[in-house]
């Protein structure tokens, strides 16, 4: 099937309504103290987990003008393995933010909840889930509309 149903012009109320959701978990964000370039690293990771190709190059390309470095992201699939280049606090992050993406995989259980609550504060575990759980959402619209993912 070549063309599908696009959810965000076939229901743009319920679009906005995930817009404007997203928007709410930015805002959370910003205001839980935490860098505008971790909230791309962790739309990214959760776009690589979900294999989101129009997600993954929209974050990439919003972290790169934001300063992120070409490097961090080279390597952000691998965070775990690569402990010079993640402060403690993106880490935990990361964690947290797979964990709400994975629910399959048992989703965040107490352990995990309990480190990553050694580096971020309540707000901040709740704004990085917010964050996680809109990405999943674009990213499944994107998927299931089958956005263009081409060179540019």
């Amino acid at each position: 099937m070549d063309t599908r149903a696009n959810l965000s012009k076939q229901h743009p109320r319920a679009y906005q309504t995930l817009l404007d959701m997203n928007k709410a978990a930015a805002e959370a964000a910003s205001a839980s103290g935490i860098d505008p370039r971790l909230v791309e690293l962790i739309k990214i990771r959760a776009s690589q987990i979900n294999n989101c190709a129009y997600c993954l190059r929209m974050h990439t390309r919003d972290a790169l003008r934001l300063g992120e470095q070409a490097e961090r992201l080279a390597i952000l699939s691998a965070w775990r393995e690569s402990s010079g280049y993640f402060s403690a606090v993106e880490r935990a992050s990361l964690a947290l933010a797979e964990a709400v993406v994975r629910i399959d995989d048992g989703g965040l259980d107490d352990g995990l909840y309990a480190r990553v609550a050694e580096f971020l504060t309540p707000s901040q575990i709740a704004a990085v889930s917010w964050v996680a759980n809109a990405i999943g959402v674009f990213n499944r619209v994107a998927i299931a509309s089958r956005y263009p993912v081409e060179p540019s």
